[in-house]
């Protein structure tokens, strides 16, 4: 493929990598980023079968801006910037971790090869992790954890080590979850998937390089015979022109099912407070909400002053909405909460806006409720923000994508943060 000068009004500098598939470009007007161009071009058992497919290019560029456009969105740290033309889209400039990481969820393909006397389609839970050496000379071996750690690459000033290990395969496991809990919207079932990783100028572990219908098995319904993805060409005896155009149907459509993966949103939690001089509290809780996708609503009302208008606030909105939770906010005797659980089926979080000298007095009438009554009880808001959004999680993939992500946050913030602590200090 011949290099270009400009894709999508941004002048390209040095061709930068070239691979089966696609074209790597220095993009001099914005340090720090590069541009993938993608090819026509089909190819597989390490390029040892290829052929040209007019439109593939479009096809999985679309497929892959789609599919990191929903992993950023969730929180996930990518190379990924925008899509710049049909056939090429604009990432963080990254030096290329040289492993794949493959996330399996179901036995089958190569690990059957690998593995004989497991049956296919025997499950992984949690799905297996495992990791390959990109070296097409010798077919993409197989490595162990312990061969990468030893091997000790050097990327972008950071030496991969143990803690570079761990924290892309929390992250490898994550991409998976949460892609099969996207797809499982669309009746389609994740199978297994590769993705690579690079490090940025700062250091940065990236999730990189591209993620389309070369990426991943995916069966409609779980059924295996009705695979849209590579494998259908991996498996052809022989390729005919008809052949070709059945993959470029079937990634087609894999990128048109992307766009239906829109996560609902016809959720809300409903802050309700006793008394308007607890908004400074109520708003904390919305902020915690927003950060994690959810829609709130702030309002005031009163259990013991005016409780039919509570309760009638309440039916307003049962009448229009079936994903509800409500959060309560009361401090002294807490009657919104309680009255609120015995009038409704829907999840309801008490979380008084205690303070130090009044904490065990103020939370008592929130935890000792009269029988038959089920709201839960928390003090901070960051905390009720985190139970709502588990509830709404529950149906909803995208909060739940972002719970997982704070989760992993937190686990590489300590790796991180013990990293630089460590060592031992002589006197």
């Amino acid at each position: 493929m011949a290099t270009v000068a400009e894709v999508g009004n941004i002048k390209l500098g040095k061709l930068l990598i070239e691979g089966k598939t696609k074209q790597v470009y220095d993009v001099p007007s914005l340090p720090g980023h590069s541009l993938l161009l993608n090819k026509d071009r089909i190819t597989a058992h390490n390029g040892v079968r290829a052929h040209d497919l007019e439109g593939k290019a479009k096809i999985s560029n679309q497929t892959n801006a789609k599919v990191f456009t929903l992993l950023n969105r969730a929180g996930l740290r990518t190379a990924f910037v925008r899509m710049v033309s049909d056939n090429a889209f604009l990432a963080r400039k990254c030096d290329m971790v040289p492993i794949e990481w493959v996330t399996r969820r179901l036995a089958t393909g190569s690990y059957l090869k690998r593995n004989p006397g497991v049956k296919e389609g025997f499950r992984f839970a949690p799905a297996k992790v495992e990791t390959f050496f990109k070296d097409d000379a010798n077919d993409d071996p197989q490595w162990s954890e312990e061969q990468i750690v030893c091997a000790g690459f050097k990327v972008n000033g950071v030496t991969i080590g143990q803690d570079e290990v761990d924290i892309m395969r929390q992250t490898t496991a994550l991409v998976f979850e949460v892609l099969e809990r996207a797809w499982a919207t669309r009746d389609c079932a994740l199978i297994d998937m590769k993705i690579e990783f690079g490090v940025d100028a700062d250091g940065q572990l990236l999730v990189a390089d591209v993620i389309d219908s070369d990426s991943w098995r995916l069966w409609p319904s779980g059924d295996k015979r009705l695979m849209v993805d590579k494998q259908v060409y991996r498996n052809l005896a022989n390729v005919t022109a008809a052949d070709l155009d059945t993959v470029k149907r079937n990634f087609t459509w894999v990128s048109d099912q992307l766009d239906a993966l829109a996560a609902p949103t016809n959720h809300l939690v409903v802050v309700l407070m006793g008394s308007a001089s607890d908004r400074e509290h109520c708003e904390k809780i919305a902020k915690h909400c927003n950060a994690l996708g959810l829609n709130t609503e702030l309002r005031v009302t009163s259990a013991h002053k005016g409780t039919q208008t509570t309760l009638h606030m309440v039916s307003e909105y049962e009448s229009v909405l079936s994903e509800l939770v409500f959060v309560t906010v009361a401090g002294r005797s807490n009657g919104l909460g309680p009255v609120l659980s015995g009038n409704t089926n829907y999840p309801v979080i008490n979380c008084p806006p205690v303070r130090p000298d009044n904490v065990s007095q103020d939370v008592w009438s929130s935890l000792n409720l009269p029988s038959g009554l089920g709201c839960a009880t928390v003090l901070y808001p960051e905390a009720a923000a985190l139970h709502a959004a588990q509830i709404v999680g529950m149906k909803n993939f995208m909060i739940w994508s972002k719970l997982r992500v704070k989760q992993l946050d937190n686990y590489v913030n300590l790796i991180l943060a013990d990293k630089q602590m460590r060592g031992v200090r002589q006197h």
